[in-house]
Protein backbone atom coordinates (compact mmCIF):
# COMPACT_ATOMS: atom_id res chain seq x y z
CA UNK A 1 0.00 0.00 0.00
CA UNK A 2 2.85 2.30 0.70
CA UNK A 3 3.88 1.79 -2.54
CA UNK A 4 0.76 2.87 -4.40
CA UNK A 5 0.65 5.69 -2.37
CA UNK A 6 3.91 6.91 -3.12
CA UNK A 7 3.73 6.46 -6.66
CA UNK A 8 0.83 8.46 -6.64
CA UNK A 9 2.29 11.18 -5.06
CA UNK A 10 5.28 11.38 -6.76
CA UNK A 11 3.38 11.08 -10.18
CA UNK A 12 1.05 14.02 -8.41
CA UNK A 13 3.69 16.19 -7.67
CA UNK A 14 5.67 16.14 -11.12
CA UNK A 15 2.31 16.77 -12.69
CA UNK A 16 2.59 19.74 -10.68
CA UNK A 17 5.60 20.59 -11.54
CA UNK A 18 4.75 20.35 -15.36
CA UNK A 19 2.09 22.71 -14.95
CA UNK A 20 4.24 25.23 -12.37
CA UNK A 21 6.86 25.12 -15.59
CA UNK A 22 4.06 25.55 -18.14
CA UNK A 23 2.30 28.15 -16.12
CA UNK A 24 5.38 30.99 -16.71
CA UNK A 25 4.27 33.71 -18.86
CA UNK A 26 7.43 34.46 -20.18
CA UNK A 27 9.68 31.24 -20.94
CA UNK A 28 12.91 33.23 -20.15
CA UNK A 29 11.34 34.03 -16.94
CA UNK A 30 12.06 30.48 -15.62
CA UNK A 31 15.85 31.25 -15.65
CA UNK A 32 15.42 34.70 -13.93
CA UNK A 33 16.62 35.28 -9.94
CA UNK A 34 16.55 38.43 -8.56
CA UNK A 35 17.75 39.74 -5.41
CA UNK A 36 18.41 37.12 -2.42
CA UNK A 37 16.73 34.38 -5.16
CA UNK A 38 19.45 32.40 -5.39
CA UNK A 39 17.91 29.72 -7.60
CA UNK A 40 15.29 30.12 -10.95
CA UNK A 41 12.19 27.37 -11.35
CA UNK A 42 14.19 26.02 -13.98
CA UNK A 43 17.16 24.82 -11.95
CA UNK A 44 15.41 23.95 -9.38
CA UNK A 45 13.23 22.01 -12.32
CA UNK A 46 16.70 20.34 -13.36
CA UNK A 47 17.32 19.75 -10.13
CA UNK A 48 14.67 17.84 -9.02
CA UNK A 49 14.74 15.83 -12.19
CA UNK A 50 18.29 14.55 -11.68
CA UNK A 51 17.75 14.22 -7.94
CA UNK A 52 14.94 11.26 -8.73
CA UNK A 53 16.36 10.10 -11.69
CA UNK A 54 18.99 9.41 -9.25
CA UNK A 55 18.10 8.06 -6.32
CA UNK A 56 14.77 6.39 -7.75
CA UNK A 57 15.77 5.58 -11.33
CA UNK A 58 19.15 4.40 -10.76
CA UNK A 59 19.14 2.91 -7.65
CA UNK A 60 16.30 1.27 -7.73
CA UNK A 61 14.91 0.74 -11.46
CA UNK A 62 18.64 0.62 -12.66
CA UNK A 63 19.03 2.45 -14.90
CA UNK A 64 21.76 3.89 -16.54
CA UNK A 65 21.20 7.56 -15.37
CA UNK A 66 24.72 9.77 -14.95
CA UNK A 67 23.81 12.67 -12.90
CA UNK A 68 25.69 15.60 -13.60
CA UNK A 69 24.62 17.58 -10.12
CA UNK A 70 26.60 21.31 -10.60
CA UNK A 71 24.97 21.08 -14.34
CA UNK A 72 21.33 20.99 -12.33
CA UNK A 73 22.51 24.58 -11.30
CA UNK A 74 25.00 25.77 -13.89
CA UNK A 75 22.68 25.43 -16.67
CA UNK A 76 20.44 28.33 -17.78
CA UNK A 77 17.77 28.89 -20.90
CA UNK A 78 16.98 25.22 -21.60
CA UNK A 79 13.68 25.35 -23.80
CA UNK A 80 10.63 25.05 -21.91
CA UNK A 81 9.94 22.00 -23.96
CA UNK A 82 12.50 20.26 -23.30
CA UNK A 83 12.15 20.58 -19.46
CA UNK A 84 8.78 19.44 -19.82
CA UNK A 85 9.80 16.25 -21.64
CA UNK A 86 12.55 15.62 -18.81
CA UNK A 87 9.45 16.22 -16.18
CA UNK A 88 7.27 13.41 -18.36
CA UNK A 89 10.33 11.02 -18.87
CA UNK A 90 10.96 11.29 -14.51
CA UNK A 91 7.40 10.70 -14.46
CA UNK A 92 7.78 7.14 -16.48
CA UNK A 93 10.96 6.80 -14.78
CA UNK A 94 9.88 6.70 -11.34
CA UNK A 95 6.48 4.82 -11.89
CA UNK A 96 8.62 2.54 -13.58
CA UNK A 97 11.30 1.86 -10.94
CA UNK A 98 8.80 1.78 -7.67
CA UNK A 99 6.47 -1.10 -9.58
CA UNK A 100 10.19 -2.78 -9.21
CA UNK A 101 10.15 -2.37 -5.20
CA UNK A 102 7.89 -4.43 -3.11
CA UNK A 103 6.40 -3.42 0.77
CA UNK A 104 8.93 -6.04 2.14
CA UNK A 105 11.70 -4.08 0.25
CA UNK A 106 10.70 -0.45 1.71
CA UNK A 107 12.74 -2.09 5.14
CA UNK A 108 15.77 -2.72 3.47
CA UNK A 109 18.84 -0.68 3.34
CA UNK A 110 19.23 2.25 0.58
CA UNK A 111 21.52 0.82 -2.12
CA UNK A 112 24.01 3.80 -1.52
CA UNK A 113 24.78 6.07 1.77
CA UNK A 114 23.22 9.58 0.97
CA UNK A 115 22.99 10.58 4.47
CA UNK A 116 25.76 10.44 7.55
CA UNK A 117 24.71 7.12 7.61
CA UNK A 118 22.66 4.35 6.06
CA UNK A 119 19.02 4.79 6.16
CA UNK A 120 16.45 1.94 4.99
CA UNK A 121 14.48 2.54 1.14
CA UNK A 122 11.35 3.61 2.77
CA UNK A 123 13.08 6.44 4.58
CA UNK A 124 14.77 7.53 1.81
CA UNK A 125 11.40 7.55 -0.76
CA UNK A 126 9.25 9.63 2.34
CA UNK A 127 12.86 11.84 2.03
CA UNK A 128 12.54 12.27 -1.86
CA UNK A 129 9.30 12.78 -1.44
CA UNK A 130 9.10 15.61 0.83
CA UNK A 131 12.66 16.72 -0.81
CA UNK A 132 10.21 17.22 -3.95
CA UNK A 133 7.50 18.96 -2.35
CA UNK A 134 10.09 21.40 -0.92
CA UNK A 135 11.48 22.73 -4.53
CA UNK A 136 8.18 22.35 -5.87
CA UNK A 137 6.69 25.16 -3.39
CA UNK A 138 10.14 27.19 -4.45
CA UNK A 139 9.06 26.88 -8.23
CA UNK A 140 5.59 27.95 -7.40
CA UNK A 141 6.64 30.98 -5.38
CA UNK A 142 9.42 32.07 -7.74
CA UNK A 143 6.50 31.67 -10.58
CA UNK A 144 4.68 34.24 -8.63
CA UNK A 145 7.28 36.58 -7.89
CA UNK A 146 9.14 36.82 -11.03
CA UNK A 147 6.87 36.20 -13.55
Amino acid sequence: MAIQTLKKLFSRDLAKLRTEITSYNQESNIWRIEKNIANSGGNLCLHLVGNLNTYIGKELGGTDYVRDRPAEFALKDVPREKLLSMIDNTIKVVDSALDKVSENDLKEQFPILVFEEMTSIEYMLIHLATHLTYHLGQVNYHRRLID
